[in-house]
C-alpha cells in the first residue's frame, strides 16, 4: 500500500441473478481457483435455503445477517516507547463488510458433515438470528476493544 496516495478501489459489478453488489462480493470471496460458476451456485442455493427458512427476501436476509456480523470496533497494535498497546479503532464500512464476509465463510467452512451450500445457509441463518460462531467472533472483538479502551488516546 502506498504511503501517500490512496489505493484505487476496484468497482465490483453486481451479480447476474439479484443485481446486488453484496451478493457479488460474497461470490468473489467464496470463489476458489477461479471457479466462479461453482461459487455462484453455492451462494444462490444457500440464499434459496435461507429464503425458505426465514420467509424473507433472500437479499434482505443476507444483508441483515451481514449487518449483524459486522464489527463496529477492532483493536490495532500501536508501538509506543518499547511497549505495544492494543488500541481500539472504529471500523470503516468497507473493512466491516470484508470482516463480516470473511468470518461468515470461515465459520461455514469450519462446520462439518454437510455440503458447503447447507453449511453457508446454516451460518447465515444463525447470523440472521444473532447467534453462532460469527456473532461470537464479533462480540469477542468488541469485548477486546472495550477492555483496551484506556489506550484509546494512542489512536493515530
Amino acid at each position: 500500500m502506498p504511503r501517500r496516495a490512496q489505493p484505487i478501489k476496484k468497482e465490483v459489478s453486481p451479480d447476474p441473478k439479484y443485481h446486488n453488489i453484496t451478493v457479488s462480493k460474497m461470490v468473489n470471496k467464496i470463489m476458489h481457483c477461479g471457479k466462479k460458476r461453482t461459487a455462484e451456485r453455492i451462494v444462490y442455493d444457500a440464499l434459496d435455503i435461507l429464503e425458505e427458512r426465514s420467509s424473507k427476501d433472500p437479499v434482505t436476509a443476507l444483508e441483515q445477517a451481514i449487518k449483524n456480523a459486522t464489527p463496529l470496533l477492532e483493536v490495532k497494535p500501536r508501538r509506543v516507547g518499547g511497549a505495544t498497546y492494543q488500541v481500539p479503532v472504529e471500523v470503516r464500512p468497507d473493512r466491516g463488510l470484508f470482516l463480516a464476509l470473511s468470518w461468515l465463510l470461515k465459520s461455514a467452512r469450519a462446520r462439518k458433515g454437510k455440503s458447503m451450500t447447507e453449511r453457508l445457509a446454516d451460518e447465515l441463518s444463525d447470523a440472521l438470528r444473532g447467534e453462532g460462531t460469527t456473532i461470537k467472533r464479533r462480540e469477542d472483538t468488541h469485548r477486546m476493544a472495550e477492555a483496551n479502551r484506556a489506550f484509546a488516546h494512542y489512536r493515530w
